[in-house]
């Protein structure tokens, strides 16, 4: 039932035939990595993880996107980790892309599989196993949790994707919608991470510029993406990074449905120095 809807086709290296050419970009406004980036090559190891490699494609840099990490994540057979969040104020977000996993939290064991959601509050004590045959790939989305005086932290969740209705845009007649898996309206979160579709000719019809930050991993299909003043086409595995006011809109040609993985900063005053 899941197979083919989350790209997890990472790793290996180019042949010595193929172009140099390719439609990665780095801008001021914003990032493209295509998917042919994510090579064995460029993947980084992380302490007291075992069995267990990840391609690190956003990090917070001064004058770019500030907010957040993501990684893909790539744990064999029998791999995990008793430690793996090492900063107490990180909170993370969690999307399987491919396999089966357990995340024990507080004691308590949570199994995922290809299509799962986890959210980790910051300080909470967890861990994770690869409790499959194969290896598992998901994506963790890290970010310091901004606390707020007289308001609670907010609670973990474990979910899956098909426990969640697609939430559509009004008068797209459903060719343009979202999954959501933290309540939009809870603002104990300052973060989101979401599913957004859109159905063959499907678009986002005006320029968005907005405070919130993203990254945008295409999970599966095809589109041309606008990015500041860029029409770019992207295709499942690419990953999109933006920073804060970068203009973006989108249009599905299809002919399948597009889908992407989009993290944003929410619910938070804006820090002044």
């Amino acid at each position: 039932m899941d197979k083919g809807r989350y790209y997890a086709n990472m790793g290996g290296l180019p042949g010595q035939t193929e172009l140099l050419s390719s439609k990665a970009v780095f801008t001021t406004a914003y990032a493209v990595i295509p998917r042919t980036v994510m090579t064995d090559i460029v993947t980084s190891l992380l302490p007291h993880w075992n069995e267990t490699r990840a391609w690190i494609i956003a990090r917070p840099m001064t004058g770019f996107s500030e907010t957040f990490a993501q990684y893909i994540m790539e744990v064999a057979p029998g791999g995990g980790s008793e430690r793996p969040e090492m900063n107490p104020k990180a909170q993370g977000a969690i999307f399987v892309v491919e396999g089966d996993m357990t995340i024990t939290l507080d004691g308590k064991a949570h199994s995922l599989r290809t299509g799962s959601f986890a959210y980790l509050p910051a300080g909470a004590s967890w861990t994770l196993k690869n409790t499959g045959s194969s290896p598992v790939k998901f994506h963790w989305v890290r970010k310091i949790f901004q606390a707020v005086d007289g308001l609670e932290h907010p609670p973990a969740i474990f979910s899956h994707e098909d426990e969640h209705q697609i939430a559509h845009m009004p008068d797209t007649k459903g060719s343009w919608g979202t999954t959501r898996f933290i309540d939009p309206a809870d603002v104990r979160y300052d973060m989101h991470l979401n599913i957004v579709s859109l159905e063959p000719g499907g678009t986002i019809p005006f320029m968005e510029t907005h405070v919130m930050e993203h990254g945008l991993y295409v999970l599966e299909g095809k589109a041309v993406y606008r990015l500041n003043t860029d029409w770019v086409e992207v295709e499942a595995g690419d990953f999109m990074w933006l920073r804060a006011f970068c203009p973006q809109a989108c249009y599905a040609g299809g002919p399948g449905r597009f889908r992407y993985l989009l993290y944003k900063d929410v619910n938070r005053h804006v820090d002044l120095w």
